[in-house]
Order: C-alpha cells, then sequence, then structure tokens
C-alpha cells in the first residue's frame, strides 16, 4: 500500500485512476491544479506523486522542478506527450518515470510498485565504494568526487552507486534498468542515456571525453578508474 497524491485536471480520469488504485490497496488524494497539488504534496509528504502535465495554471513541466526543489518525494509524470523533445527535459527535470496516456490503474499500480521498491531497495550492500577519487556510502547517500560533494538526485545515486559496485565491468541498459529502475522489459534506452548523460555533467565529463563513465558502443556502459 501507498500513499498516493494524483494532480490530474481530467476530472473522468482522476475519478476513475482514483477508484482503481484504491481498489489495489492505494490511499489517493487528488488535485486538479498544479499549485494546490504542490501545497498538498509538502503538507501530506505522500509517498509518491503522480503528475499530469496537461494542468490550467502551471504545465506540469514547470511544476516538475518546483516540487524538486522542495521535496524528495518520487513522480510520476502522466502524459499524452510520448515524443524525445518532451520526454528527455521531464526526465532531467528530476521525473522518476512516466506513463503515456490512455493507461490503466493496473498498469500505473505496477509502474508505482516498482519505483517503491527501487526507492526501498535494500540490495546494495552497506559498505561504500571507492573507485579513484569517487567515493559513494549507500547508508547515508552521501557521494563525493574528488573531495567535495556530489549533488545526486536519488535515481542518480542509485545508478552511479551500481555501477561503481561493478567497476570495470560492462553492464547493458537493460540491466541497468532490471537492477535500477525495476523495469524488467525492453524500450527505455532513452531513460538510461538521458540519467547518464545527467551523471556525465555532474562527473565533469562527457560521453565524448568520459573519465569514469565509459561507453562501449553497442554493449552498455562501465565504470573506470580516470586514466
Amino acid at each position: 500500500m501507498a500513499v498516493i497524491l494524483l494532480i490530474e485536471d481530467d476530472v473522468t480520469i482522476r475519478t476513475a485512476l482514483t477508484r482503481g488504485l484504491r481498489e489495489l490497496g492505494h490511499v489517493v488524494s487528488s488535485s486538479s491544479t498544479a499549485l494546490d497539488g504542490l501545497r498538498l504534496a509538502v503538507r501530506d509528504r505522500p509517498d509518491l506523486v503522480v503528475l499530469d502535465l496537461g494542468l490550467p495554471d502551471l504545465d506540469g513541466a514547470e511544476l516538475l522542478p518546483m516540487l524538486r526543489a522542495v521535496s524528495r518525494v518520487p513522480v510520476i509524470v502522466a502524459t499524452a506527450r510520448d515524443g524525445d523533445a518532451e520526454m528527455v527535459p521531464i526526465l532531467n527535470s528530476g521525473a522518476d518515470d512516466y506513463v503515456v496516456k490512455p493507461f490503466s490503474a493496473a498498469q500505473l499500480d505496477a509502474r508505482v510498485r516498482a519505483v517503491l521498491r527501487r526507492m526501498g531497495d535494500d540490495r546494495s550492500p552497506d559498505t561504500s565504494v571507492t573507485v579513484a577519487g569517487l567515493r559513494l556510502d549507500p547508508r547515508s547517500r552521501d557521494a563525493v568526487l574528488d573531495g567535495a560533494p556530489l549533488e545526486l538526485t536519488p535515481r542518480e545515486f542509485d545508478l552511479l552507486h551500481f555501477l561503481a559496485t561493478r567497476a570495470g565491468e560492462v553492464v547493458t541498459k537493460r540491466e541497468l534498468m532490471t537492477e535500477v529502475w525495476q523495469v524488467p522489459y525492453g524500450g527505455a534506452d532513452k531513460t538510461v542515456d538521458v540519467h547518464l548523460s545527467w551523471l556525465r555533467r555532474k562527473l565533469g565529463e562527457t560521453a565524448q571525453n568520459p573519465r569514469y563513465l565509459l561507453t562501449v558502443r553497442g554493449v552498455g556502459v562501465k565504470l573506470v578508474e580516470p586514466t
């Protein structure tokens, strides 16, 4: 069971999803506007937010960074926009997952459970991992690069930590989706690519001039010690 905040202005969709998610065991509250949804997210501290993009007072894409500035609550974006031009900025703004309309309450429930499993995943070792100047501590969720703290989102930390525990090994994108995103099906390479790009910027590197994250073309990515 999860406490879910649904920010959706379409009353038909909002009613159907609220009823469906409750029947699946979740506690659901809802809002029809962006700013009221932001207020409820801060006040009620839900386990997860489902955020529509086409809201009447403020586009959900604009609300997402505002929400990220005040909360680390997982966010699943619900949208009819499925092109790269829409998806990449949404992921870059901190969305944990997205679903494309139309979708059922059962499909959304599966996404909710996958995101929350990842957020509460205890399979990672409790010991810190160090690769050259990079140090990651899963207990405190602290990341340090060359003595300076790295500001990482929960998803970025999980991705970097998983790669660091497999330092020197090539990891496929499908494996990353399974182990980090808890989504054991294909078709999300761009999701991995976006988050790797985001990590590279924070590590001070690019795909063309890598330090830690080395792309193995046609296979995957591996984390290595800088040379």
